[in-house]
């Protein structure tokens, strides 16, 4: 067992779970938004950006690296569609999750939340699909990971 590999896949999981939760936080400030909390939003959007990005930045490295021999045993296993539905939807959903929590500190940065009606609106809109976003990765990878485990079983 490789265990840089584990490593690699459990900190991806972990850093996008702890900047979903990231988000949550965020999305609790800004409904609560007031002079107070003005810092721990812009800590909070940074946080969500850093998390999520981190988690892009490790699980490309693990699907460039080491993804291979788990898409083969995924795909000729008794559960293909984790691949075929699940990774294919992952590889191409997670370009939005990284868009968003990347533009997501701008958009706090740019806006006067406190007095800015609209601009609360699309930040706590960003958030809360980063959130959703975020948890339907989660599932999907979990999908993905136990196509591996029926592939090993069923052989």
């Amino acid at each position: 067992m490789n265990i840089f590999k584990e490593l690699l896949l459990f900190s991806h999981v972990a850093f996008g779970v702890m900047g979903i939760l990231a988000g949550v936080w965020l999305f609790v400030e800004v409904l609560n938004v007031s002079d107070q909390n003005k810092t721990r939003i812009l800590r909070a959007s940074l946080t969500v950006s850093f998390l999520i990005s981190l988690s892009y930045l490790i699980g490309g490295y693990w699907y460039v690296f080491f993804y291979g021999p788990d898409k083969a045993i995924i795909k000729s296993g008794v559960w293909p569609w984790a691949h075929g539905f699940f990774m294919e939807t992952k590889e191409h959903l997670f370009f939005v999750l990284l868009l968003l929590s990347i533009y997501l500190p701008v958009a706090v940065f740019k806006s006067d939340l406190l007095t800015n009606k609209s601009s609360r609106k699309l930040v706590l809109t960003i958030t809360g699909l980063i959130i959703i976003i975020g948890l339907v990765m989660e599932g999907f990878g979990s999908v993905i990971s136990a196509g591996v485990k029926m592939g090993l079983i069923g052989r």
